[in-house]
């Protein structure tokens, strides 16, 4: 097949999704603090997340010393987004409050609200748009709470930065707009 610059144009819809074009939602657990506006300031502070893959395992057996191979269970990699850091520290004050309720940094005990796991985990959506502000596909993630929270560094030399931190999600499924 020849070089055809029209051809590839015209397979290109809408010029190609843009990966800053996307919004993060997302509610906290109940017992996290000032839970009004928590979610809201995520949406704007959430600088990086990704569109979720997953993995299909295999399962291997031997039969006259030849491997098959045949299809296993679903795996879901955790999820991690970015966070701009304001000096309110609400988004992160949020995170930490979330996961010292699921286990305290001293007692090593868990908040009675996060006893189960709807007690401490929710769903989470990206959305990804086109360029003329519509949803071209989205996604849910099914049961999330998080499961590292990224140190902030601080330096000196950082004169004209802003902070970001990162918080890595687990969750149980996700699901899409063309699947579930």
């Amino acid at each position: 097949m020849a070089f055809n610059v029209t051809e590839f144009r015209a397979n290109l819809i809408g010029d190609g999704a843009r990966p800053n074009l996307f919004q993060v939602t997302m509610t906290f657990p109940t017992y996290t603090p000032d839970l009004v506006g928590t979610g809201q300031a995520l949406t704007f502070l959430c600088k990086t997340a990704q569109l979720p893959g997953s993995t299909v395992g295999t399962v291997p057996l031997y039969y006259f010393g030849r491997e098959l191979k045949f299809a296993g269970n679903r795996n879901f990699a955790d999820w991690t987004i970015t966070i701009i850091n304001d000096e309110n520290f609400k988004v992160r004050k949020a995170f930490e409050s979330w996961m010292n309720g699921i286990n305290s940094h001293g007692t090593n005990l868990r908040n009675p609200i996060a006893g189960s796991p709807s007690g401490y985990s929710v769903d989470a959506k990206v959305d990804q748009y086109d360029k003329a502000g519509n949803i071209i596909k989205s996604y849910k993630f099914v049961g999330a709470f998080p499961v590292d929270l990224s140190p902030i560094d601080l330096d000196w030399g950082s004169n004209d930065t802003i902070e970001e931190f990162s918080a890595t999600l687990a969750y149980q499924w996700w699901e899409s707009d063309t699947t579930s």
